[in-house]
């Protein structure tokens, strides 16, 4: 765990002083969540509406952000160093961390933004909200992060990432969703109950086989 602490706050770091992902996810936010409040206006949208724009919203800004996780190593060259001093799940871990904190921030502000912008978007159950948000974070960060290894290692980097990105996180947009329109209405935990243990399963799922497989695709 040092050694992905380590690939961790390298990441962090580089991120602090190029702010490649950041500059490209806050400005992708901002227009995103300018246009759907201009488009809606004064208009009164449904519960799905609402939930789903937030979620589509925060699913292209995984796209937008967290697609060169690794194609920064290989354009530098810095793969092999990295083969050399970590073994391969340290690695994945170090990856899957930066994310995580990278989609949590992002995704808090997207939050934060959609709460005060759209008077429509009221939360009843915060409970089963916070939850969704904790565990659709972390699936999303985990399959991000095991897809931007592989189209790392692909010739046609751009176009390949939201392609196999849309049919995995499809089933965890759909829960949060449906999840998310719950809490609008203050529906309790126990009435979405399936839903989180789909979640749930998802994020274990996901982490236990990027791990599994990882090692493959780092050394292939």
């Amino acid at each position: 765990m040092k050694k992905a602490y380590y690939i961790f706050h390298k990441d962090f770091s580089s991120e602090l002083r190029m702010r490649f992902a950041l500059n490209a996810l806050i400005m992708f936010v901002v227009v995103s969540l300018s246009t759907i409040l201009f488009a809606i206006g004064s208009e009164k949208a449904t519960e799905n509406v609402y939930a789903g724009m937030m979620w589509v919203v925060v699913f292209f800004s995984a796209m937008s952000g967290l697609s060169r996780t690794f194609v920064s190593e290989e354009e530098r060259g810095t793969n092999l160093i990295l083969s050399l001093i970590a073994h391969p799940v340290n690695i994945f871990l170090g990856k899957f961390l930066f994310n995580l904190v990278l989609i949590f921030f992002i995704n808090t502000i997207i939050a934060i933004l959609y709460l005060t912008l759209f008077s429509g978007f009221v939360i009843q159950n915060w409970y089963s909200f916070i939850l969704a948000f904790v565990l659709g974070n972390i699936g999303i960060a985990t399959s991000s992060t095991i897809i931007a290894a592989i189209i790392a290692k692909a010739n046609v980097k751009g176009t390949l990432y939201p392609v196999l990105a849309f049919p995995i996180l499809l089933p965890v947009i759909l829960m949060l969703i449906e999840i998310t329109k719950s809490a609008m209405v203050g529906e309790s935990i126990s009435e979405v109950q399936s839903e989180f243990f789909v979640l749930l399963s998802y994020d274990v799922v996901m982490l236990t086989a990027s791990l599994m497989v990882f090692d493959i695709i780092w050394k292939d």
